[in-house]
């Protein structure tokens, strides 16, 4: 009996021609033919390559259709517009300049938009600009721009002009490299009329009106970005002749991160005798949205509804905000280590650069408040790192590898540096213990164990000539298995050293007595010799050190180089350390210490344990 039905299962080639093959054999018309050794074998390729590509461009087609399987850019860029969410555009690093017009007169003076400085970064040199006219008043006769913006790029002004009878006239940025808060949008008239608007960009269409001048902005096709209009419902609609003029800096993106000299291109108002001195560093230079944080933001940004309530509300709007963060921490005030209400505290850790300046936190708590209810203030605080210093003794059986034990030491050291880089390092990423120590065991076939240490350790800058109280927080609580515990050999605080003012030569260090209590000493010899018992004091459940009326007059140096910080390093605990708040684990490699050894008992040369080296947590 023939069989009328093909079977449809996998949309494999070899398995759609297969099916073909069966199909037609059952047929009475083709029951004794030959199918591959006929020009028919030919047709059934065509039918089954066909079937394919129809089947994988389908296939493709439905991933695009949704946020989690797509693909390619634009499709991403799509989808997120359907939730009102437009990604971030390159953003140009920002360096905030203070400037002193010194041969300035007049009644003020106009710094203009595109106000050209230079910047040189390894021996490259980079154009910032202005973005906006800033007006400068004299006071007593002196010109003085306390701060000034300026963005790394190129100032461009592209213009188009209204045609309503084009229908696929479109109003596109041309570059992928425009930093999109940059963008002023200006409308004429027309040619014969040069009144001008200017349209600011609507973040809401809650409080739009027909007359409302606005300008709408959405990704567009190959990393460009399109502005549009309203229709006159939303937003003002445009007429027949008005002309918008487009300006925006293209930028760099991040090679200019880090700028910390400028000087004047050309003149102001006409005045070349100027002053430039730097507020704050060129940073926040960022790589176009990625389409993995777009996927990420978008659900975020459609939860909070364009409006910031809760901590994650906070967190959303500041990767929105501030495209060069990396990772962002948020908690209420009632959550703070001293409650504080109406307040929600903000840490950013941007993906380059160093802490972000005074100029940019502003910039962001200013954005901030217009999505806050209420009277809630955001406060930034600078992230807080806490290094671990880890102590590992691996053993491997040199019999089972051809590598030397300072091959594998070296190959530890990159598990460790990786380990870093890819679990640690961002706000809310816990060290975990047994992963690293996993991690180490997999390093090489050849590693049998690891007996793995840790130790936190963070930093504190001395007020130098000055008694002062310091808080030093690990937030983790402390080994202390009983009171008293190790007080004879220092417990489980050490310090760097610093010398006290009024004694310019005796250095001392900090400890604890293993009962709650931070000492000062210094060396006798070999002999800790105790100058406060009551220094200070730990909480070993809390983590929390407080060193008290400490006048520091000169810091020790570090590990053989100048430093401005004391250093405090403490034993967790636990082996797995979570950090909270603003805090960042960070292992310091280049501090850590990694010993290799061969194995003696399967070496053979440690028969029944006898002469068997072990190592402790402790």
């Amino acid at each position: 009996m023939a069989q009328h039905k093909l079977e449809i299962s996998e949309l494999d080639f070899e398995n759609i021609k297969g099916s073909l093959k069966r199909f037609l054999s059952n047929q009475n018309e083709f029951k004794d033919y030959n199918f591959e050794g006929s020009s028919m074998a030919i047709l059934l390729d065509l039918l089954a390559y066909n079937t394919h590509y129809l089947a994988y461009n389908a296939n493709f087609v439905a991933n695009e259709m949704f946020m989690d399987t797509a693909q390619l850019r634009s499709s991403v860029a799509s989808l997120a517009k359907l939730v009102g969410y437009t990604p971030n555009s390159a953003r140009a690093p920002i360096a905030d300049l203070k400037l002193v017009i010194n041969d300035g007169t007049g009644a003020s003076i106009t710094i203009p938009a595109g106000t050209k400085f230079t910047s040189s970064i390894d021996g490259l040199t980079y154009t910032f600009v202005s973005v906006g006219d800033k007006v400068v008043q004299p006071v007593d006769g002196i010109y003085t721009c306390q701060s000034l913006d300026v963005y790394e790029g190129t100032y461009v002004t592209y213009s188009y002009t209204y045609d309503s009878t084009d229908i696929d006239q479109r109003f596109l940025i041309p570059s992928d490299r425009a930093d999109t808060t940059t963008i002023k949008v200006v409308v004429q008239n027309s040619s014969s009329d040069v009144a001008q608007s200017t349209y600011t960009k609507a973040t809401s269409i809650t409080e739009l009106e027909g007359s409302s001048k606005v300008y709408f902005l959405q990704e567009a096709e190959d990393g460009q970005f399109e502005i549009y209009f309203g229709d006159g419902i939303i937003g003002k609609k445009l007429e027949d002749g008005n002309i918008i003029n487009i300006s925006y800096v293209v930028t760099n993106k991040t090679e200019a991160n880090g700028a910390t000299a400028f000087t004047l291109s050309g003149s102001i108002s006409g005045f070349t005798d100027i002053t430039t001195t730097v507020n704050s560093s060129a940073q926040g230079g960022a790589e176009p949205e990625s389409l993995q944080s777009i996927k990420f933001n978008t659900s975020s940004f459609y939860a909070s509804q364009d409006r910031a309530v809760t901590v994650e509300d906070y967190k959303s709007k500041v990767k929105q905000l501030y495209a060069n963060s990396q990772s962002v921490s948020a908690w209420g005030g009632e959550d703070a280590e001293t409650p504080f209400y109406g307040r929600v505290y903000l840490s950013i850790l941007p993906k380059s650069g160093s802490n972000l300046t005074d100029a940019t936190k502003e910039r962001i708590v200013k954005d901030l408040k217009k999505y806050s209810v209420a009277s809630v203030t955001p406060v930034i605080l600078d992230p807080e790192t806490t290094d671990l210093i880890i102590t590992s003794n691996v053993k491997f059986n040199e019999g089972a590898t051809p590598k030397t034990a300072d091959t594998i030491k070296s190959n530890v050291i990159t598990t460790l540096t990786n380990y870093n880089s890819n679990t640690l390092q961002a706000f809310d990423s816990i060290f975990r213990y047994s992963k690293l120590t996993g991690l180490i065991d997999e390093t090489d076939e050849s590693i049998l164990s690891n007996i793995t240490t840790i130790k936190m350790r963070k930093s504190f800058v001395p007020t130098l000539g000055s008694s002062t109280k310091y808080t030093i927080n690990f937030a983790n609580a402390l080994y202390n298995p009983h009171s008293g515990h190790n007080s004879a050999s220092g417990g489980i605080l050490e310090s760097t050293g610093f010398k006290i003012d009024g004694n310019t030569t005796d250095v001392f260090f900090l400890d604890d007595d293993g009962q709650g209590n931070v000492r000062r000493y210094k060396m006798d010899g070999s002999v800790r010799s105790y100058a406060n018992s009551t220094q200070g004091t730990i909480d070993y459940s809390s983590g929390k050190v407080e060193v008290n009326s400490l006048n520091v007059s000169n810091i020790e140096n570090v590990r053989g180089v100048a430093s401005t910080v004391i250093e405090v390093t403490v034993k967790p605990n636990s082996n797995d350390i979570v950090p909270i708040r603003n805090q960042v684990l960070d292992i310091d490699v280049a501090n850590s210490s990694v010993t290799v050894e061969a194995d003696t008992i399967v070496g053979g040369s440690a028969n029944a344990g006898i002469g068997y080296t072990t190592t402790s947590s402790y």
